[in-house]
């Protein structure tokens, strides 16, 4: 029997100009070493929001994500673990507590944290940092959580509505969004997107262009594309895939619920990831 690896999350916290940051690393008394904060998955918790808890847990800050770097895997004692990564940039400042996991955080330039840090693979997210930009504005497109069947849905096809699944998904959803402070948040008018931003935020602006019957795909383009802000859209599997093509050249396919993340700078995607519910 396989045995999933264990499962934690967290982020490279960086600070000041883009060509000399500094990057946030905490000093665990239990082990004695200088690594990033980081911590387990709670049952049920999706990395990303995962990533935010721990973060906030373990230095007081909330942090808006960048791109993901590659993820680590080490064995903790026999079991194998992977630790998910963000680069990630302070949203709001709060006080650092020392505590029984974390005592003590330092704010460092990256030749002097390189030198601290007590692992080597530590080392290599330090790389990973530096071989991209840091600052990207993140554009979240969404698909529709769950929503039953077409077939069995006897009304207008714009009002089904999530079912029980696509609700669950929903919920999770918005523990994700707030990693990514979406300025901008566009659904299509069909009831079952707009029910899959709602427990984040109601203030949704409706675009009939992002909708299965309204879409255009050079129209629903360029009105993404002209998004400069931090973004999140919902809209339909038929739209999506085209709609990323066109912003990245990079074919992204999404189930219902799943979402893609595109870290741009200026009108180029520099990254580009894909993430479940």
């Amino acid at each position: 029997m396989t045995t999933d690896p264990l499962r934690a999350a967290g982020a490279v916290i960086w600070r000041g100009e883009e060509s000399r940051p500094e990057v946030a690393l905490v000093h665990r008394p239990r082990y004695d070493d200088w690594t990033f904060p980081k911590g387990k998955l709670k049952s049920g918790e999706h990395v990303i929001a995962a990533a935010l808890r721990e973060v906030r847990e373990e230095t007081g800050l909330t942090v808006a994500l960048d791109r993901a770097l590659p993820p680590v895997h080490y064995l903790h004692g026999t079991r194998l673990k992977r630790v998910d990564y963000w680069a990630g940039r302070v949203a709001e400042e709060g006080p650092f507590v020392a505590g029984d996991e974390v005592d003590e955080l330092r704010w460092l330039p990256v030749d002097r944290a390189r030198e601290l840090l007590t692992y080597e693979w530590d080392a290599g997210l330090l790389r990973a940092l530096s071989a991209a930009p840091l600052a990207t504005v993140p554009l979240v497109l969404v698909r529709h959580a769950s929503a039953g069947s077409r077939q069995t849905w006897q009304g207008a096809d714009s009002l089904r509505p999530l079912d029980a699944e696509g609700l669950a998904q929903a919920a999770a959803l918005a523990t994700v969004l707030p990693a990514y402070r979406p300025a901008v948040l566009l659904s299509s008018p069909s009831l079952r997107c707009v029910q899959t931003l709602a427990p984040y935020s109601s203030h949704l602006r409706l675009e009939p262009l992002l909708s299965e019957e309204g879409q255009d795909p050079r129209k629903t383009t360029a009105l993404v594309g002209e998004l400069t802000e931090r973004a999140a859209v919902c809209s339909h599997g038929k739209v999506l895939p085209p709609l990323i093509a066109a912003l990245s050249g990079r074919d992204v396919r999404l189930r219902k619920g799943a979402f893609a993340v595109l870290h741009r700078v200026g009108e180029r995607v520099v990254c580009a990831e894909r993430y479940g519910l």
